[in-house]
């Protein structure tokens, strides 16, 4: 077939596409983001499909269980939704040097009984056999490629037939049928659509591992997320041992889970409890800090919650947060100033969500809230205190969703008094716990159970 060459401009923000060059993307509104590419149309990458698509009724298609992969890593399991689904397409993000390769070739080397094919473009065979040695190597069936070119990988792919597929990076590979060099706009579409061609037609499920730019966002164009079923964000602190893995969006579960590792000298560890490394161990107590007791997912998880209030050295008094939205931080301390009558309005306020972690929960509203008034009076809480509702405008504590299973969580660690809104409490059976439950309908009423 004749192939037809182009110029195609592109965005290198959203990807939008146009036959021209603009200055301004019509599409996201970003100045100086346009690229020119050369395109060439013709031949696609072929692959069997054996599925043959017809219109059926709603009411006679049947309901069926997704066949899935059951991967060594129960964390991983359970942010894509109960195991790797056949035929699936997954996309790993992560800031460089934050464990994304070391996390999938260590699944691929535990998960005995699989032939899977790990495909670097970044790292030679060396480089990731020494990496194995590190972490230790139980599946023998684990082969590795250094390829880029999708062509080549296709036959390799038919040659070996593996059960899973890992491609280390998405930005490194390139279709022979797109003249543009890989990493480029049109190479990462080209090259995603061609991987989950194969992933569909194959009943292969393929891991995809992305770059991010430096606002957080994962390079290339958005087309690339829509293209995937599931897009899971690798993220964490290089001063801190722990990663968090979080799913932003699920095709074959929910999109609100959350994984906890931890990275050693032996590569990295799942931690089944996170409440016990998100709760700091001290000696003695100390003023302004609340525990909160949150849900990520279908996951409780108790965070400790730091504040520092101390009078602004100079005119403008500061704020800042760490792991919690400023603006919110802000809202709940123009809240406490205008209904419980705390003089905020000339004092630094410095906030931080201990162990690395970011949480957007409502229900961490009242621990910030204790931990400014703790620090502002400097008065301690008691540390087997913790805290779960949302804060209003008028000052009015808010119920929160799954109370119960907060609740249970902080029974279970030993905790002895919590913290709900008044609205939580009814219908509550709190006989069934040990932990003492206190119901609480505004934040003057939450300062006088704390200090009087």
């Amino acid at each position: 077939m004749a192939t037809k060459e182009k110029s195609v401009f592109f965005c290198k923000s959203c990807g939008n596409e146009s036959p021209k060059w603009f200055g301004k993307c019509p599409a996201c509104g970003e100045w100086n983001t346009c690229v020119e590419e050369k395109e060439v149309k013709g031949e696609r990458l072929k692959v069997k499909d054996e599925r043959i698509a017809m219109p059926t009724p709603i009411r006679e298609i049947t309901n069926a269980e997704e066949q899935r992969i059951v991967l060594p890593y129960e964390e991983l399991n359970r942010v894509l939704g109960g195991g790797l689904v056949l035929g699936s397409l997954v996309l790993v993000g992560g800031e460089p040097g934050i464990g994304k390769s070391t996390l999938l070739l260590q699944t691929a080397l535990q998960l005995s009984g699989k032939r899977v094919l790990y495909i670097s473009g970044e790292e030679s065979q060396t480089q990731i056999k020494m990496r194995a040695d590190r972490v230790g190597i139980k599946n023998e069936n684990c082969l590795i490629l250094t390829e880029t070119d999708t062509k080549e990988i296709l036959k390799h792919f038919k040659e070996v037939q593996p059960d899973i597929v890992i491609i280390d990076s998405i930005q490194t590979l390139s279709s022979p049928y797109v003249d543009a060099t890989a990493g480029t706009v049109s190479q990462i579409r080209e090259t995603a659509a061609e991987m989950n061609k194969i992933a569909k037609s194959y009943q292969v499920p393929v891991f995809l591992i992305g770059h991010i730019t430096k606002d957080g966002s994962i390079a290339g164009p958005k087309i690339l997320e829509h293209i995937v079923d599931t897009v899971l964000q690798f993220e964490g602190d290089r001063h801190y041992g722990f990663r968090i893995l979080r799913t932003i969006k699920n095709r074959f579960g929910s999109a609100s889970e959350l994984g906890i590792f931890e990275m050693n000298a032996n590569g990295l560890r799942e931690v089944t409890n996170p409440s016990e490394f998100l709760l700091s161990q001290r000696d003695e107590e100390v003023s302004g800090i609340a525990i909160a007791a949150t849900m990520e997912g279908q996951r409780p998880m108790l965070i400790e919650t730091q504040a520092l209030v101390s009078t602004a050295a100079y005119g403008t008094p500061q704020r800042s947060s760490t792991g919690f939205d400023t603006r919110r931080m802000n809202m709940l301390l123009a809240v406490l100033e205008k209904r419980a009558g705390f003089r905020l309005n000339m004092k630094d306020v410095f906030l931080n969500i201990a162990g690395g972690i970011r949480s957007d929960d409502p229900a961490l509203d009242l621990s910030v809230v204790a931990a400014v008034l703790s620090s502002n009076a400097d008065i301690p809480i008691d540390n087997r205190t913790a805290f779960a509702a949302e804060v209003g405008l008028s000052g009015e504590i808010r119920a929160v969703t799954r109370i119960e299973a907060r609740i249970a969580e902080a029974d279970k660690l030993g905790f002895e008094k919590i913290f709900i809104s008044k609205y939580n409490a009814k219908g509550l059976d709190t006989k069934r716990f040990h932990i003492e439950v206190v119901p609480v309908a505004t934040v003057y009423d939450l300062a006088t159970e704390l200090f009087g």
